[in-house]
């Protein structure tokens, strides 16, 4: 089991931001993620492993005026 923003996901082998994200059908062209708390730059989505037990927060920016 992991985290995306506080609620429960189940966690499966082989997981990584990108198949998250694609999972959960986020469609926003800019998304800021941590992991536990650290960063995750947008040209590693495809090889940062999500590990079961991970606390992941995907947070899209928004403008405003």
């Amino acid at each position: 089991m992991i985290k995306v923003n506080n609620r429960p996901i189940e966690w499966q082998e082989g997981m990584t931001i990108k198949k998250l994200i694609n999972s959960l059908k986020y469609s926003y062209p800019v998304l800021i993620v941590t992991i536990n708390g650290e960063h995750i730059p947008r040209e590693k989505y495809e090889e940062a492993a999500v590990a079961d037990g991970d606390d992941v927060k995907i947070i899209h920016p928004i403008a405003g005026g």
